[in-house]
């Protein structure tokens, strides 16, 4: 055995540490739940983590955009660079949680898990900052805006250089659809590409008792919906994964008056690069004949997402290791892949690396609501967890190249 993986046996594991840092991080988690700020005005939230982050000492910060903030820990002997992110904005929900740490500010609401993301890495962060001496390289953590809303902070942040030399780079997220305790990780697709349209079908608005002399935009959009339906039953491989969502419709004013248009909007969700080209073309057949049957027209408009995100093999075998090593090999399972977006994709086009979930659900204690729902919560058990992971993670990558192969 090495003479530092030796030291490493006579010191606190990393979850030893994360358990001493328990109350401070649940601490932060609530204060930032207390006071969440929308995508693109993280301005409290990145200064707290600025300034949380100076208290410990031994950091460089940079602030690359306005609401961002980067930390970077340098080690005490030359090495590779691991780059870790949470994000931190929060959404335009009201919440319907009575606790006591619940939002503070009306109609905005930490509602998919990034308070306890940013807690997790100020924790590691902290812990970190005084194992520099057994570090062989770099930690940059990367607190990130506007995960949110589109485009998007992550672009943000590579165009500003954050990536550059990092050689890989991980990133969790708490996920309420898997119990506390449990951490899935995956090899390849995880997540999709979250790409929207808007649709306005025009066409001959009229009094309502006459429907005859309109052209019933009303009752093409009705037929549009259906029939869009079968662009992933009938039009894509049952192997892949699609989804077709009409989310928005707005039309009309009146009981007695017939529009003369309609709007809809909604989203198209894959992870295959061919498909993402190829469902805009079927969606647009689908909308141009039900359109021209009835004697109506349309304008229609698709906006790119965010890119899939797809997991690097070998960052992925050194996570599963890393879980294994810190939590216990029960506490890992294989991540099952979800249609939402998330745009650590961004940070993947610049180096390798691993995104994974950190399950954060209670039955037993009424913990099962969805992210993005009024009444989402966390069982605070697995911000220790995401503490106690990033730790290991951090140690592992950077030993000098003795453990890790990724």
């Amino acid at each position: 055995m090495s003479a530092s993986l030796s030291a490493r046996t006579t010191q606190l594991s990393p979850v030893q540490r994360a358990a001493a840092l328990r109350d401070t991080v649940i601490g932060w988690r609530r204060h930032l739940h207390m006071h969440p700020e929308l995508s693109f005005h993280e301005e409290r939230t990145a200064q707290f983590v600025y300034d949380t982050l100076a208290s410990f000492g031994g950091l460089e910060l940079e602030r690359p955009t306005k609401t961002s903030v980067v930390a970077r820990l340098h080690g005490v002997h030359p090495g590779p660079v691991l780059a870790v992110r949470a994000d931190m904005d929060a959404l335009p929900i009201l919440e319907r949680n009575e606790v006591d740490y619940a939002s503070r500010t009306p109609g905005v609401m930490h509602a998919c898990g990034h308070d306890g993301h940013t807690a997790m890495l100020l924790g590691a962060a902290k812990t970190l900052a005084q194992l520099r001496e057994q570090l062989h390289g770099e930690v940059r953590f990367l607190f990130q805006h506007a995960e949110e809303l589109f485009p998007g902070g992550a672009e943000e942040m590579v165009a500003a250089g954050v990536m550059d030399g990092v050689d890989m780079v991980i990133g969790a997220h708490l996920w309420l659809p898997m119990p506390v305790g449990t951490v899935g990780v995956l090899a390849g697709r995880l997540m999709a590409s979250p790409d929207v349209f808007d649709l306005v079908i025009h066409g001959r608005g009229g009094h309502a008792a006459a429907p005859h002399e309109t052209v019933d935009v009303i009752a093409v959009a009705a037929q549009v919906v259906t029939n869009l339906q079968h662009i992933v039953s009938r039009g894509v491989d049952p192997i892949d994964r699609a989804v077709v969502s009409v989310t928005r419709i707005a039309g009309g004013t009146a009981y007695n008056v017939l529009p003369g248009s309609v709007e809809l909007a909604g989203t198209i969700r894959t992870f295959d690069a061919a498909l993402r080209e190829e469902i805009p073309q079927l969606f647009e057949r689908i909308v141009r004949g039900v359109s021209e049957a009835h004697g109506a027209s349309y304008t229609l408009r698709f906006d790119r997402g965010y890119r899939p995100v797809v997991n690097d093999a070998a960052a992925v075998e050194f996570m599963r290791r890393v879980v294994a090593r810190a939590l216990g090999p029960d506490a890992l399972a294989d991540a099952r892949p979800s249609m939402g977006g998330e745009d650590f994709s961004a940070f993947l086009q610049r180096a390798p690396g691993c995104f994974f979930f950190i399950g954060a659900r209670n039955e037993a204690r009424g913990i099962v609501h969805p992210h993005h729902h009024e009444r989402f919560d966390l069982d605070e058990r697995a911000l220790e967890s995401g503490v106690a992971i990033f730790i290991e993670a951090a140690l592992a990558y950077l030993d000098g190249g003795r453990t890790h192969a990724a």
